[in-house]
């Protein structure tokens, strides 16, 4: 019986053992991107302006299944109509949908947004990058190549660009992209700075990696944060030089719509045809609004200080 006894208590002290066992375990690890995702979709207004920027990329994409009309098509008996059927965000001076316009406006602002950072990667990365890790003359040199173009005014420089090469498309992005560079790589530089003496590093150096490929397979990937935040609040940024070259007249030419364009159109409209600048100013500034919101957020998300 007492055999038996000490059997029953050793099957039952095992389940038991078990679950006390589980109860002292450590968390399970989880990885910067999952903690990052939580935080940011507890933060309402990165999701509000994250949801806002996914719907103008879709309204971009799908801009001539949208657009109720062609966006250079006159109405002359319809010019300066306020929002109604069939018109409903009303024409401009010529009878052109409003409407129309600014869904095709928003294909122009995100193309420009979107090439204009490619630029600013494929420049600033390297520079910032070389200068972090190799130091020395490269780092003195790149850094006041760095200071002399932050010296001068972006937009003046990105005018004088649209001005010698033409203002089309391709041009404007390009000189957005081309004067846009600076900022992103100080702040790859000053990761890279903090990273090029850790563990991992120096073993790379001893196992006989070369710069390049330390760079590239160990630092880089470990400055994404970096680089994502600043794709974000860059995008805003290169949306709002374009609309501001298009106000001026150095931006994108008729009959092409862009938001800035159409709001330095109408401006002599204003006081008594108030829907042809108010519609498509509204369309910018909640644009860069909710770029503004979303980059927060992900800021904060993307912060291991942010961790509990």
């Amino acid at each position: 019986m007492s055999a038996q006894k000490v059997a029953g208590d050793q099957r039952i002290a095992v389940p038991l053992a078990e679950e006390i066992g589980e109860l002292w375990l450590p968390p399970k690890p989880t990885s910067l991107w999952r903690d990052a995702w939580y935080r940011l979709i507890r933060n309402r207004l990165a999701v509000a302006g994250g949801g806002f920027v996914v719907l103008m990329v879709v309204v971009a994409i799908l801009a001539e299944v949208l657009m109720p009309f062609a966006y250079d098509r006159s109405n002359l008996p319809h010019a300066n109509e306020g929002p109604a059927a069939p018109y409903i965000l009303g024409t401009d001076f010529i009878g052109r949908d409003i409407l129309s316009r600014i869904i095709y406006g928003a294909r122009v602002s995100l193309l420009v947004g979107l090439g204009a950072q490619v630029i600013v990667l494929l420049v600033g990365i390297p520079i910032g990058a070389m200068a972090g890790y190799y130091g020395g003359k490269l780092d003195l040199y790149l850094m006041r190549f760095v200071d002399v173009m932050y010296a001068f005014p972006q937009l003046l420089f990105v005018i004088l660009i649209t001005t010698m090469l033409g203002a089309n498309l391709f041009n404007i992005f390009l000189a957005i992209g081309i004067t846009g560079w600076v900022g992103l790589a100080r702040q790859v530089r000053a990761q890279i700075l903090s990273l090029r003496e850790r563990e991992y590093v120096k073993a790379a150096r001893v196992a006989g990696a070369s710069g390049p490929y330390i760079i590239a397979r160990h630092l880089i990937p470990n400055t994404l944060t970096v680089i994502i935040v600043s794709l974000t609040f860059g995008i805003p940024l290169a949306i709002f030089t374009e609309a501001t070259l298009s106000f001026l007249g150095q931006g994108i030419k008729p009959p092409i719509p862009s938001w800035g364009q159409m709001v330095g159109e109408n401006q002599q409209y204003i006081r008594s045809y108030w829907h042809m600048t108010l519609f498509p100013a509204l369309a910018l500034g909640l644009t860069m609004l909710s770029f503004t919101f979303f980059g927060d957020g992900l800021r904060d998300a993307l912060d291991p200080r942010m961790n509990r």
